[in-house]
């Protein structure tokens, strides 16, 4: 259990700790001189065998709020403390509302300095704590009398907290690791060592983690974790981290950095939607306000945009966008203060809802509803995301990016199947992309592929049906061609649909050529398949001596190669350039070859092996590639689908 102490500046929070634990959380020579605290300090006092508690001494000043803010990271309990002498003061009531922005709701209080007070006194500041925490999470918290220099009621204040930590059940650890540095230092004979809060997950002695705003990648050469030896450390932890690493050196990490493991590939943010709540003594927000955001351990500069007004007044909440000057690491959940820089004053807080919003469309109700959605997932705990799916499901045609929420909550794509299944939707796969639909959707976009389809032959009768990737794009463009390619091959697994090759159409289609062009066409086939690899354009078989008498122009010949291209007699590579058939399956056969031989396909290879010159092997591989067969990488191509000419 981790306990973060609050209060105002003076009212006794590291003497405090000092009794409680005997151990003196201020470690810099100043805040020695100077007797305050400047930043967090951490306690971790002996326990008995399978009990943990941890202190975390927080600033009172409110030159330090900032630091203050970021000691509060991880905490999951809070002492309130506050001085018999002095009573309720103003960094007692910012520190309360700071707590309850970041979603702390369970603590005790202590009353400090009771020996300098007599009876009277300690009753009219317990009468002002009582009505503070009047309407706050903590109301019912127990409070506890203590004087850290008599040691009057320090005991029974420890027996309290010993017997909470006793009773703390572990956190259920869930997703990637993700862990906010708040110090960084090198020591001789480890090199760099950071500390701060396991925030998620899990990490191991040995396992890689990422720097999640420069990529760089360190190896856990070793870690502490509530301040003992350890292989490992959990979601709750304070730990520190040596880390080794090619990259990696004290000047590249700092306060505010994240390390996070290696598959949670979340991108660097710099605009977050969230859920806003002003305090009620704060003043009004106004559209595009400039604020300064505290969100982990640092402090970043931005603007709040409001998604559902023009304005916010005190005590109100409201949908809305924090963008920012600097990128920054974020998920679902994740909580956030923002103060008024020029004033110094704390106006609310914020719920971290989705990275990377959309640029357009965002005040649309749809857009709204689903970060409504999002808002009550953040809110549950644990983290549920059946809201955001159910929305999703109800409200996007296109259905939810299983891949892109998972990102956002920090869990794994898979993990999510359960839950969309019991909301009756559909999981798809493809190409290591899920995505989740609702049945209605999907019944419906079936039905527009199915009527795309019928139109295309009543408008393209010579053609022998629709390419997939076509077809996607005519009937859904919303869709993501590899999930437009799932649906179709739905509808051709359940006889909807027939395949030819790339192409598909309605069962019982038989595209045909007039009487005239099919004339045509047999006397134009034997030009082209006698060219072998090397076609003659429409211009050399205009130019046939057969031919020419008839005078021909281009477009003519041109119009019945299309059309017999549409039957899948021929495939147009360029304009002008049409391959057989036969001719592209076995060139496609080459290409496999190729890759058995050489594990990528080169162009210059399959240029000597189909003995043409260069520009026309590459043309032939740029429509491999355009066809979904290969797959170009660099300079060089993988087949991606192996089965489109076998």
């Amino acid at each position: 259990m981790i306990v973060g102490t609050a209060g105002h500046v003076d009212h006794g929070k590291t003497a405090l700790i000092r009794q409680l634990t005997g151990i003196d959380t201020d470690r810099l020579k100043e805040e020695k001189a100077r007797g305050l605290t400047i930043e967090p300090g951490f306690a971790y006092p002996e326990m008995a065998e399978g009990v943990e508690l941890g202190f975390v001494d927080v600033p009172g000043h409110v030159r330090f709020l900032h630091h203050m803010v970021a000691g509060s990271a991880g905490v999951d309990t809070v002492l309130l403390v506050v001085a018999a002498d002095d009573g309720v003061m103003p960094q007692t009531v910012e520190h309360l509302q700071i707590l309850s922005l970041l979603g702390l709701d369970r603590g005790l209080v202590a009353l400090t300095k009771v020996d300098r007070v007599d009876t009277a006194r300690r009753r009219q500041v317990r009468e002002e704590i009582a009505a503070l925490l009047a309407d706050t999470p903590l109301a019912e918290a127990s409070l506890h009398e203590v004087s850290s220099t008599s040691g009057e009621g320090v005991d029974a204040l420890r027996e309290r907290l010993w017997a909470m930590a006793a009773m703390q059940r572990d956190t259920a650890v869930r997703g990637h690791f993700r862990f906010v540095v708040d110090r960084v230092f090198t020591k001789r004979g480890a090199g760099v060592v950071v500390t701060g809060t396991a925030l998620a997950g899990q990490v191991n002695e040995g396992d890689t983690l990422r720097l999640a705003l420069g990529g760089h990648k360190a190896r856990v050469r070793g870690l502490r974790r509530q301040h003992r030896e350890s292989d490992r450390a959990h979601q709750g932890d304070r730990v520190a981290l040596n880390l080794a690493g090619a990259d990696i050196d004290r000047d590249l990490i700092r306060r505010g950095d994240w390390l996070v493991a290696e598959a949670l590939d979340a991108p660097p943010l710099r605009r977050l939607d969230v859920a806003l709540r002003l305090l009620d003594s704060a003043p009004g927000v106004k559209h595009w306000t400039p604020v300064q955001v505290h969100l982990g351990v640092g402090r970043y500069s931005g603007r709040i945009s409001l998604l559902e007004g023009q304005h916010l007044a005190p005590g109100e909440s409201m949908l809305g966008q924090l963008v920012l000057e600097e990128p920054v690491h974020a998920c679902l959940g994740d909580r956030c203060v923002i103060r008024d820089p020029a004033a110094g004053i704390t106006l609310g807080g914020a719920t971290v809802l989705e990275g990377d919003p959309p640029r357009r469309g965002q005040r649309r109700p749809e857009r709204l509803a689903w970060l409504a959605a999002l808002a009550r997932c953040a809110d549950s705990t644990p983290l549920d995301l059946a809201p955001a799916l159910e929305a999703g499901l109800r409200l996007q045609p296109a259905g939810v990016d299983l891949d892109t929420l998972a990102r956002n909550a920090n869990l794994e794509p898979a993990a999510l199947g359960d839950a969309v299944a019991a909301l009756g939707g559909v999981t798809l796969a493809s190409r290591g992309q899920l995505r989740a639909l609702s049945a209605e959707a999907i019944a419906a976009l079936e039905a527009r592929l199915l009527d795309s389809v019928a139109a295309n032959h009543e408008r393209e009768p010579s053609m022998l049906g629709t390419e997939r990737g076509r077809l996607t794009r005519q009937a859904a463009p919303q869709l993501p061609e590899a999930t437009g390619r799932q649906l179709i091959e739905r509808l051709v697994a359940t006889g909807k649909l027939v395949a030819h090759g790339p192409f598909v159409a309605q069962p019982g289609h038989h595209a045909s050529l007039s009487e005239a062009d099919e004339a045509l066409w047999q006397r134009l086939e034997p030009h082209i398949a006698e060219a072998g690899f090397q076609p003659p354009r429409v211009r050399d078989l205009a130019a046939c001596e057969d031919l020419a008498e008839e005078s021909l122009d281009e477009a003519r010949i041109r119009e019945v190669l299309i059309a017999c291209a549409r039957l899948g007699r021929l495939y147009q590579v360029r304009r002008d350039h049409f391959y057989p058939a036969d001719t592209v399956a076995e060139m496609a056969t080459i290409v496999q070859a190729l890759e058995r031989e050489h594990g990528r396909i080169r162009a210059a290879a399959f240029r000597d092996r189909i003995g043409t010159g260069r520009k026309l092997a590459i043309h032939m591989l740029e429509f491999f590639d355009k066809v979904g067969y290969t797959r170009r990488i660099g300079d060089e191509r993988v087949i991606r689908n192996v089965e489109m000419w076998r």
